[in-house]
């Protein structure tokens, strides 16, 4: 099992790309396989012919473990536990360096969608968990649910019966589940809250859990409330949309929040920094991270360099990377190396909310709806476009004073948007 990404632990085969018997070069295209971050192709670091597949589709297993065996044609199979009886034969096994630099912005791995075919293993009834479920693997259970497709109807290729991805793509939409459920299996009981039906969770939705539960529990959270007139800004913005050519994207209040951001993260490195093992971290390049929800998920990827980066250039990369996240073609590269975070929900009419810090990072910005309100100034009552913003610290490394300091920096920058330069 390779190791796809800097905090994968574990992976889960997808889909097969080659079957048992066919040629394989180096860098070819081998199997698709479920990480913490994303889905990802991984490319043979073998030459040969694909001997046997030791992980069928379904199966889950740690970083290092054989999943296929390549070799020369005709050699002996494996004896049952992955080990080849012929000596000469190579394990297809995962490198510990990681495809592509994680903080690099411009470096990342090729993941390509393929629609490579292989012979399926022969279909079995479906197998059901000690608990009563139909045994089938995370992401064929997230397909089923978006189709309407109930996994009781379906049969299972993959080891034990297992429902994997490929059966649920088989299936027709809304389709039934068996008249009669498979005899001695377990009734689901009723309950005071009606009946009870349990998910797994992706390993996405699992890294995103146990991330945002350590970091309430080891980083001591502070916030700072502050409000932004963004009146300048909105008249900005209709100025550069006049002067945008048709096609050209124009860039977002977000975007512009994002540069905002980056001045300030240049002008004070603590909040572009890190508590780590007793020590402050603080980064010489500035990365914002930027949250965008995905099917079930909260995934962050990451602007680079985003101080040496002008509007229009990050309204281009932020687009992007939102294209990407909900297409699924997102790589592990592109959700590395955020040093600060930018979580936006304006646009659900969200007035304001205090964000999770995204660790190892010493802050995060949540940003609420822009509102023309009522303003007094200079005795009068008149009205502005008012943006309130919430400023998360890790108290460890960023304190009061200097995450006021910071906060205050970016309000000025918004407030007088000439100086976000396009």
């Amino acid at each position: 099992m390779p190791r796809l990404s800097d905090s994968m632990e574990e992976g889960t085969v997808l889909r097969w790309l080659k079957s048992e018997g066919d040629e394989v070069q180096v860098g070819e295209e081998l199997v698709e396989i479920e990480t913490d971050k994303a889905n990802m192709v991984y490319e043979s670091d073998a030459a040969g012919t694909l001997v046997e597949i030791v992980a069928h589709e379904g199966a889950t297993l740690g970083i290092g473990e054989v999943i296929a065996r390549v070799g020369e044609a005709g050699e002996a199979r494996s004896n049952g536990a992955g080990q080849p009886e012929s000596k000469e034969t190579e394990q297809v096994e995962a490198t510990t360096a990681e495809q592509g630099e994680p903080d690099r912005g411009d470096s990342e791995p090729e993941q390509t969608q393929t629609t490579a075919t292989e012979e399926a293993p022969r279909p079995s009834a479906p197998s059901e968990a000690g608990d009563g479920r139909v045994k089938a693997s995370p992401i064929a259970r997230r397909i089923a649910s978006e189709r309407g497709i109930d996994l009781q109807a379906l049969q299972g290729s993959g080891p034990g019966g297992r429902i994997v991805k490929a059966d649920v793509e088989k299936a027709e939409p809304g389709a039934a589940a068996p008249a009669a459920a498979p005899a001695g299996a377990p009734e689901r009981p009723e309950t005071a809250k009606g009946e009870v039906t349990r998910q797994e969770l992706t390993k996405l939705q699992q890294t995103v859990a146990r991330r945002m539960a350590e970091s309430k529990a080891t980083a001591p959270h502070f916030y700072l409330e502050a409000e932004v007139d963004m009146s300048r800004a909105v008249q900005a913005r209709a100025r550069i949309k006049e002067g945008t050519p048709e096609g050209e994207p124009v860039p977002s209040f977000n975007d512009m929040i994002v540069k905002a951001c980056a001045i300030a993260l240049r002008e004070h490195p603590r909040a572009n920094g890190a508590y780590r093992d007793g020590q402050l971290e603080l980064y010489s390049r500035i990365n914002v991270g930027v949250a965008v929800a995905a099917q079930d998920a909260l995934i962050v990827p990451t602007v680079f360099d985003a101080d040496r980066k002008g509007l229009r250039e990050i309204s281009r990369t932020t687009r992007e990377l939102a294209e990407k996240v909900r297409d699924g073609s997102i790589t592990p590269p592109e959700l590395s190396g955020g040093t600060f975070t930018v979580s936006n929900l304006g646009m659900f009419g969200i007035t304001n909310f205090s964000a999770v810090i995204n660790p190892p990072q010493a802050g995060i910005l949540a940003i609420g709806a822009i509102a023309e309100r009522p303003v007094v100034r200079d005795g009068e009552i008149t009205t502005a476009h008012l943006m309130p913003v919430n400023l998360a610290c890790d108290h460890r490394i960023l304190y009061g004073a200097g995450g006021a300091e910071f906060l205050a920096r970016i309000r000025d920058l918004l407030e007088e948007p000439a100086s976000l330069a396009l």
